[in-house]
C-alpha cells in the first residue's frame, strides 16, 4: 500500500464515519448546504483582511459540508430535484463569496492589477457552471474541461494555507476559462453531429411513409 493510497483510505473512512453521525442527527441535507455557505462567508471575511492561512483552514471546513450534503441525502432517502438546484445555486455563491473576500483584500492594499485578476476568476468559474448547464439544454452531457469546481476549490485552499495565492488565481484564471473554450467547442461538435443525424434521419422518414 502506497503513502497516497493510506491517505486516502483514512479520508474517506473518516468522511463515512462523518456522513453516518450526520445521518443520524437527522439534520436536512439542505441545512448542511446552506451552513457551508456560511462557513464560507467566513472566511471570505478572513480574506478580505488578508488572514490567509485562518480563511483556508475555514474553508477545509466548510468543504466537508459541501462533501457530505450529497452523502447524507442519499443515506437518509432524502434526495430530491430541489435539492440538487439549492446545491448548485449555493456552491456559485459560497465561489463567489470566496472571491469577493479576495477582491476587496486587494483593492485595500491598492493592488489594482490582482483585483482584475480576481474578477476574471470570477468570471470563469461561474461561467465553467454556466457553460454546462446551458449547453446541456442542448445536448445530452458536457462535463468536458479539466478545471471544475472541486479543483478550483482545492487550489485556493493550497493558495491560502502555503500563502501562494497569487500564482493560484493565475492558474485557475487562465484554466477556468480554457475549459469554458473547450466547452463551447465541445457543444458545437454535439449540435453538428446531432443536426446531422437529424437531417439524414428525416428522408428515411419520408421514405418509410
Amino acid at each position: 500500500m502506497t503513502y497516497t493510497s493510506a491517505i486516502g483510505g483514512a479520508c474517506n473512512w473518516l468522511l463515512q464515519k462523518i456522513v453516518r453521525g450526520l445521518a443520524i442527527s437527522r439534520i436536512h441535507p439542505n441545512v448542511l448546504t446552506f451552513i457551508g455557505l456560511v462557513i464560507n462567508g467566513v472566511s471570505a471575511v478572513l480574506l478580505s483582511r488578508g488572514k490567509f492561512l485562518a480563511a483556508g483552514w475555514v474553508m477545509v471546513g466548510a468543504a466537508i459540508f459541501d462533501l457530505t450534503d450529497g452523502p447524507v441525502a442519499r443515506s437518509t432517502g432524502r434526495v430530491t430535484r430541489f435539492g440538487g438546484f439549492f446545491d448548485s445555486v449555493i456552491d456559485r455563491y459560497s465561489d463567489l463569496i470566496l472571491l469577493m473576500g479576495l477582491l476587496v483584500y486587494y483593492a485595500s492594499i491598492n493592488r489594482n492589477f490582482y483585483v482584475v485578476l480576481t474578477a476574471v476568476v470570477m468570471t470563469g468559474s461561474v461561467m465553467v457552471s454556466y457553460t454546462r448547464s446551458r449547453a446541456e439544454n442542448t445536448i445530452p452531457k458536457c462535463k468536458v474541461g479539466f478545471l471544475e469546481r472541486p479543483e478550483r476549490m482545492v487550489l485556493l485552499m493550497i493558495g491560502t494555507l502555503f500563502n501562494r495565492m497569487a500564482p493560484v488565481l493565475w492558474v485557475i484564471g487562465v484554466l477556468s476559462n480554457i475549459t469554458v473554450i473547450h466547452r463551447i467547442y465541445f457543444t458545437w461538435q454535439e449540435t453538428k453531429r446531432l443536426e446531422e443525424a437529424q437531417r439524414h434521419a428525416a428522408p428515411e422518414q419520408i421514405t418509410a411513409r
